[in-house]
């Protein structure tokens, strides 16, 4: 699995991730109680210098944007013409209004905006660092534990489907829209649950023989300082204080 934002090297890095996964959730639930484009504006901006801070590659950051840019393109093409209200412009019998285009910009800023914030504050930690930082503030242990292995596991399954897939192929299959095409694939998902099934029993075994005792143990210590206090204060402060000066604007 991609960790690429975890091995970057910059101060954001070095933060505590408990700091960094509370100032994630504040500011992104500021950002999405926000509704004026100009607050929402400066969300924007907050999150580009987080990500900056954090010293994100643009490429990187420009990839995992990308899917999030996809979705949006359909709410802007369905939205604003369906959305009842004041018209923009008449094409027609279709009317592009004011109130859907509104709401797709509200729509926009929100989803790259939160985005941005967990790129910079969550996703610059490694998947294990992340379960640290959960169990120190108190997540239930079997939720952090499905977590973890669940994301050690996705490559390790898909692996295997490609593997049986190939297998397949070999026996010269060829997809298609039929009835011997959906049969084959029915075989393949019942054949990548009974091995993922059989993996996980040895995976138990493997750890039960190596001393698990419900509990993972790390090496990597943070120790929450002065500026880690002083970064969660600022940040959430000034996220929560846009939500304020929209609620006094209103």
């Amino acid at each position: 699995m991609d960790e690429s934002l975890a091995r970057q090297e910059s101060w954001m890095h070095r933060m505590d991730p408990c700091v960094r996964v509370i100032t994630a959730v504040i500011v992104s639930f500021c950002a999405a109680l926000c509704h004026d484009v100009n607050i929402l504006v400066g969300h924007v901006l907050m999150s580009l210098v987080l990500v900056g801070m954090a010293k994100l590659p643009p490429v990187a950051v420009f990839k995992r944007l990308k899917p999030l840019f996809w979705f949006l393109v359909m709410i802007w093409v369905v939205m604003p013409f369906t959305h009842e209200g004041e018209p923009l412009v008449l094409m027609g019998p279709v009317a592009l209004t004011r109130p859907g285009v509104m709401l797709c910009v509200n729509i926009s800023l929100k989803s790259v905006t939160i985005l941005l914030y967990f790129m910079a504050l969550v996703a610059t930690m490694t998947v294990a660092t992340l379960g640290q930082a959960l169990h120190c503030l108190h997540v239930p242990d079997k939720m952090i534990f499905l977590l973890l292995m669940t994301y050690r596991y996705i490559s390790v399954i898909q692996s295997e489907y490609h593997r049986l897939l190939r297998a397949a192929k070999f026996r010269g299959f060829v997809p298609g829209t039929n009835i011997h095409s959906y049969r084959t694939y029915a075989y393949l998902a019942g054949m990548l649950f009974v091995r993922a099934s059989r993996r996980a029993a040895r995976v138990y075994d493997a750890m039960r023989c190596r001393g698990f005792n419900g509990k993972f143990h790390t090496l990597d210590t943070f120790s929450p300082g002065v500026v880690n206090h002083l970064f969660l204060t600022l940040v959430s402060m000034t996220a929560l204080g846009l939500v304020v000066t929209e609620t006094l604007l209103m």
